[in-house]
């Protein structure tokens, strides 16, 4: 069902104005209703005269609203009389006007299910029943019970959600709100068509879509909106109209203009599904970019546009901080939140932990369509990893036995991926001579009952596997390739290679990239470690 409805920041008691513009907006729009996401009324404490008189006129029926209306609880008390009516009418403070609640879900009359958390976030509580319905606060259970209602087409709270800004180019001008994880938690567990806020300043974030569940069919997007309060002296935007149709499913492919979700879930109450940031973040070594195994009945999906991947130079949102190297078929970048710390290995003093990645947008090798493109690519890729690897050669020859480097490049190929790439990670010699590393990938993966290793050869030809996971494990010498065959007869763990090689160098504790996050300087600082040790084996500089 398609549904007009507007939303209103702060009125901060102006009540009379507002609901009387309210009033013209819906003659001639006829909204479905309206919410009010910020403080409806003045600080008791502080009102005016006015704001008072306003007062009374609504709880005695004089102020006529046009449409129904809900409105959320702020950030401060409301006046004990709007309490007490609200407690004798079950939530009805006047005609057409509702209140949500501190934690509420609703479903309206249209289908429209609305979630709401009011009020501050308090991060515990000694005595519970100091805590009412209208107490303008929140804690970590009124989250976690909100999470319960699964889905919203509409989330309004009055916290930003941690995050929110990140990859945004959005203005904003005022002082920016508190941001809460919790808040962010919610919107990534609720995956809300519209999330609704307010501040001193009008946001409007860029659309995000959210990564997929097992389940999921396709992305869902969320709209960031925070509303400036009615009335602002800088006449920012206090009230957005807009029209929302419940039925519509989410999209099978990443919309233009469309940014991945900011928010990441707490690290502490992460599921076993991928979440946002490990599936979506450039970079993350998260297997395929994305992409998920499907079962049978699954339907592929397309893939997006090369301006909305996170492995193409194309995307205007890339991480080209992280970029080490760019050849005429592939490039060179550091890893997000690299499994080796930069002291893991002594002889390189960086972690070196990298993706080689092709230029041309491919969910695999083999896939690439035009022959000589092909060709030249995997040859590429094969040349940055040769190169790589001489690198390890020359900065470990002086080291002692026990600091000599391997390596091991993987791939997660599969044609319902979304852009090919390997990772390749030094991995001390003497783990790999000793056989643990073959040894290792095998048990994992009889572990996980995943299918048995195949060998295969090293080529610089196209891969004939079909999907797989491949890994080539290099002892200083020579050369051995494993290939592990993917169907959808089972679902297969994107983190495979990446759990494998922290179990063996003894980082299970950086088996996710978001537990190794870096700030900007750390990563720049890696890079440009690892940019001197490489500049006399980078061909792209010749």
């Amino acid at each position: 069902m398609v549904s007009k409805i507007a939303v209103v920041g702060s009125v901060n008691g102006q009540v009379s104005t507002v609901f009387e513009k309210l009033s013209a907006l819906h003659a001639k729009n006829a909204f479905a209703f309206a919410i009010i996401s910020g403080d409806l009324f003045a600080d008791p404490i502080n009102a005016s005269p006015e704001e008072e008189s306003q007062l009374k006129d609504l709880l005695d029926g004089k102020i006529q609203i046009a449409l129904p209306v809900y409105f959320a609880l702020g950030k401060r008390e409301l006046p004990i009389e709007v309490q007490e009516k609200l407690s004798a009418n079950a939530g009805e403070l006047c005609s057409n006007l509702y209140f949500l609640g501190r934690r509420t879900t609703v479903k309206t009359s249209e289908g429209v299910k609305i979630v709401a958390l009011g009020g501050a976030h308090m991060d515990a509580v000694s005595d519970k029943a100091l805590i009412t319905e209208y107490s303008p606060s929140h804690t970590p259970e009124d989250v976690k019970v909100l999470r319960g209602a699964n889905t919203a087409d509409i989330l309004v709270t009055s916290e930003w959600p941690a995050e929110i800004r990140t990859g945004s180019n959005a203005t904003y001008t005022g002082d920016e709100p508190i941001s809460q994880q919790g808040v962010a938690d919610l919107c990534t567990v609720l995956k809300p068509r519209y999330h609704f806020s307010y501040s001193d300043g009008f946001l409007e974030r860029e659309p995000f879509f959210h990564a997929q569940g097992e389940d999921d069919s396709g992305y869902q997007v969320t709209r960031f909106i925070s509303l400036a309060p009615f009335g602002n002296a800088a006449k920012q935007k206090w009230i957005y109209a807009f029209t929302l149709d419940t039925s519509v499913a989410p999209t099978a492919t990443v919309p233009s203009g469309v940014t991945a979700s900011p928010l990441q879930f707490a690290a502490k109450k992460r599921k076993a599904v991928e979440s946002q940031a490990q599936s979506f973040s450039r970079f993350s070594g998260s297997g395929d970019g994305g992409g998920r195994q499907r079962g049978r009945n699954k339907r592929p999906r397309p893939n997006p546009n090369p301006s909305e991947c996170f492995f193409c130079l194309s995307n205007p949102n890339i991480a080209s901080h992280l970029i080490s190297s760019i050849g005429d078929s592939a490039y060179l970048t550091t890893a997000k939140g690299p499994l080796p710390t930069p002291k893991t290995f002594p002889s390189l003093g960086f972690p070196g932990h990298m993706l080689i990645i092709p230029l041309e947008h491919s969910p695999t090798l083999a896939s690439i369509q035009n022959q000589e493109s092909r060709k030249t690519t995997i040859a590429e890729m094969h040349r940055y990893r040769l190169a790589l690897q001489s690198m390890l050669t020359k900065r470990s020859e002086d080291a002692a036995e026990a600091h000599k480097l391997g390596a091991v490049t993987w791939e997660i190929s599969r044609i319902g991926g979304i852009h090919i790439h390997w990772q390749f990670m030094p991995v001390p010699r003497d783990l790999i001579r000793k056989g643990l590393v073959e040894a290792g990938f095998k048990v994992e993966a009889e572990n996980q009952s995943y299918p048995a290793f195949e060998s295969s050869s090293v080529s610089t030809d196209v891969a004939s596997e079909g999907d797989c996971f491949k890994a080539t494990i290099w002892d200083g010498a020579e050369e051995k390739t494993m290939v592990l065959p993917l169907d959808s007869s089972f679902r297969f763990d994107l983190q495979f290679g990446r759990r494998v090689l922290a179990k063996l160098l003894g980082l299970e504790g950086r088996s996710h990239w978001q537990d190794c996050d870096q700030s900007e300087a750390e990563e720049m600082t890696d890079v440009e470690s690892f940019k001197a040790a490489f500049a006399p084996f980078d061909f792209s500089l010749e």
